[in-house]
């Protein structure tokens, strides 16, 4: 706590800008159950969790590109890509769920006043969908990959969420689960918090520069209002 109010000079946060999938949401069995549709259509081996764990993080087009045996250089990657993109279209909430507390979290820091966002790697109608169906009542922008707007660790994501809330990059706190979220942080000027309970360990984070980091929700809520 005292690392943040440090990083932070004393002053308060008013918004909370949230990674999605590994810190919101567990979504890696529906990615991999999408995966390995995708890939035993085409008469391709399948992938394990594991796999999918360490493969997630800079959005589905990279994360076929690693799960596809020769990447885009396959001549058939191009439709096993769009076989993933249809059955993930459809499936993107059969496993999904919140990570325990999160709600909780969320709940608490609407009650206090913060202002919250997603900023995501996952393509911008994902980001729009499953924000509207877990997080509506509480996230105010929800921002994906989409044309013109980068992928993290750019931070275009994380900026254009902040001008949706009318925030100040000063003002504000990234919450992430991976080295792609500490570089985003870093590279839009913003303090982060690094959660233990998402897609990398907390050793990974520590080496991309990882400090300040949270076993439970609910531990966010202590740091900002510490």
């Amino acid at each position: 706590m005292e690392e943040m109010r440090k990083m932070n000079g004393g002053k308060k946060y008013d918004t909370v800008v949230f990674d999605l999938d590994g810190t919101l949401l567990d979504t890696l069995e529906d990615l991999k159950d999408s995966v390995n549709d995708a890939l035993e259509g085409a008469g391709m081996p399948a992938r394990s969790l594991e796999e999918i764990r360490r493969f997630v993080g800079n959005g589905v087009r990279r994360l076929m590109e690693l799960a596809v045996p020769g990447g885009e250089e396959n001549p058939r990657f191009g439709e096993v890509f769009e076989r993933f993109l249809s059955h993930y279209g459809q499936h993107c909430n059969d496993k999904t769920a919140p990570y325990p507390h999160i709600m909780d979290l969320l709940k608490e820091l609407k009650k206090k006043g913060y202002k919250m966002a997603i900023a995501s790697n996952k393509f911008y109608d994902g980001v729009q969908e499953l924000n509207r169906l877990y997080f509506a009542e509480y996230v105010s922008a929800a921002i994906g990959e989409k044309e013109g707007i980068r992928k993290k660790p750019a931070p275009d994501t994380v900026f254009a969420a902040l001008e949706e809330l009318g925030s100040s990059v000063e003002s504000s706190v990234y919450v992430g689960d991976s080295e792609v979220d500490i570089a985003t942080a870093a590279n839009a000027g913003m303090d982060c918090i690094a959660v233990a309970w998402g897609f990398r360990t907390r050793e990974e984070q520590e080496k991309a520069g990882g400090r300040v980091f949270v076993d439970d929700p609910m531990d966010i809520l202590d740091i900002l209002t510490s």
